[in-house]
């Protein structure tokens, strides 16, 4: 039976929300429209894009080394106002969380992370612009981005009061956590390959500039400590270093495939037939987007359903994770109903 919390349609709402924001921030990045406006947070020393005449002599006066591209500078703009309502959303979010903490059970800690966590990205949102497009900050910014994705999920399954955990399923949590594990991994690398403009590095498949191990540069290609100040649209590294970041997501993906498979064989075998067919209908949805950006030199189109489905991807890893977690004792209700041997999901 479901035991709804209050807040759960408002908290699916931000989920919604957010995952908006990501496919928007993967649009902007890949329209290299990053920097499409120079400042932060607004937009040419505006709120919004110049349009007028006299507005956008004053942009270009302010800015005379960035002149000012709408299309970009909507882009950018777009996902910030999203971005924006997002935070503002969030924010209710850990005041109605506060405003319920009396209830048993209620998560607090969460939306309150999640502010936390907004707040972070907001600050990251504009380090992406000041340090232009820096490949560290863009891949931190989307790995917040993911994380914030990842943590609406989980509120929203707290709130909804399905999904109870099944303590005969024990045996299968390490197999779950180590595949969540390896996916963020994954993701990260994949960030790691957008931010270096890596991602065309090879163009063939299953060989990488028709050899099975090219020429490729790990020190440079996984530096982290890339200078600081250089504007980085478009990248900075030469041809090995780009080839080594392609090669080496591309072994991560191999990898992803494989764990990922075995765990939704076992979810199978365990009786979650629903849940392994989604995460197997998922998974093999971005293996086959992956190799199309490959193949078909990254179409904006598969580019950013590449984005949207690793965010799906992480999720349903959310919901696998979920549904293993371990029971724990809950001892309000215990006090309160003097049942010692009663047990609640954590």
């Amino acid at each position: 039976m479901s035991m709804r919390k209050p807040g759960f349609i408002f908290a699916v709402g931000a989920l919604l929300l957010g995952f908006v924001v990501v496919i928007l921030g993967a649009y902007t990045r890949l329209v290299h429209a990053g920097l499409g406006c120079p400042d932060w947070p607004g937009c040419y020393g505006f709120l919004s894009v110049p349009r007028s005449d006299g507005a956008l002599e004053l942009a270009q006066l302010r800015f005379p080394d960035d002149p000012v591209e709408a299309f970009k500078a909507w882009a950018e703009m777009i996902h910030r106002y999203a971005a924006g309502l997002l935070g503002l959303t969030i924010l209710g979010l850990a005041l109605f969380a506060l405003k319920q903490r009396g209830r048993d059970g209620y998560p607090l800690k969460l939306p309150l992370g999640l502010l936390a966590l907004v707040i972070c990205q907001a600050l990251f949102g504009m380090w992406t612009v000041t340090l232009k497009l820096w490949p560290q900050i863009v891949t931190a910014h989307l790995l917040g981005g993911f994380a914030t994705l990842s943590l609406l999920f989980l509120l929203s399954l707290r709130l909804s009061g399905r999904f109870p955990a099944d303590i005969g399923l024990n045996a299968l949590r390490p197999l779950a956590r180590a595949v969540l594990v390896v996916v963020i991994l994954q993701i990260t690398l994949g960030g790691w390959t957008s931010s270096n403009y890596a991602a065309v590095a090879c163009v063939d498949l299953p060989t990488c500039h028709g050899e099975w191990w090219p020429k490729m540069d790990f020190v440079a290609g996984f530096n982290i400590f890339q200078e600081i100040g250089p504007n980085y649209l478009g990248g900075m590294l030469y041809g090995e270093g780009r080839t080594a970041i392609h090669f080496t997501h591309r072994v991560g993906a191999m990898i992803t495939l494989l764990v990922t498979l075995l765990l939704a064989w076992r979810l199978y075998r365990a009786g979650l037939t629903a849940t392994a067919v989604w995460l197997t209908l998922v998974l093999l949805t971005q293996v086959a987007l992956g190799i199309t950006n490959v193949l078909a030199h990254l179409p904006l189109a598969v580019a950013v359903a590449h984005n949207a489905v690793g965010a799906l991807l992480l999720l349903s890893l959310v919901l696998v994770n979920y549904q293993l977690r371990p029971v724990v004792i809950s001892l309000n209700r215990r006090r309160r109903s003097g049942d010692v041997g009663q047990w609640t999901p954590a």
